[in-house]
């Protein structure tokens, strides 16, 4: 029967920031989620090749990276893990982002700078509807 057992959701932070990769971690531990970290597209593309496909899976995604500057990243994710509860986090966005991010099934867009306890809060929420899902 534990085989059956549905993993619990993991949190995947993207930002280049370390900072803000270690407050939203710190903030999302605390709430007793595993959390998963990475500073660019590259590391991204690595880390959801070893994460559990059937653990619900939300990612906290800055829209800008030293390695990808617009949603192309984005859109990558959504078609490996179609699944994954987004929320993007960004300083340099556009309203146009911000439709294309909506269109491509971006949960919530928040600006730079934010509220740590706000994202949190919304990626338990997301965290919550994904594991009932």
């Amino acid at each position: 029967m534990s085989g059956d057992m549905v993993p619990s959701p993991v949190v995947l932070v993207v930002d280049d920031e370390p900072l803000i990769r270690w407050a939203l971690s710190e903030g999302l531990a605390d709430l007793g989620y595993a959390v998963r970290q990475a500073g660019s597209a590259l590391e991204t593309r690595a880390m959801l090749a070893t994460l559990d496909r059937r653990a619900p899976l939300v990612i906290v995604l800055d829209l800008r990276l030293p390695d990808m500057k617009d949603l192309s990243l984005l859109r990558e994710i959504r078609s490996t893990r179609p699944e994954a509860a987004v929320i993007m986090i960004t300083a340099h966005g556009t309203e146009q982002d911000a439709r294309e991010a909506a269109a491509l099934g971006v949960r919530r867009s928040l600006g730079k700078p934010f509220d740590v306890m706000s994202v949190v809060h919304s990626v338990d929420a997301a965290c919550r509807q994904a594991a009932q899902a």
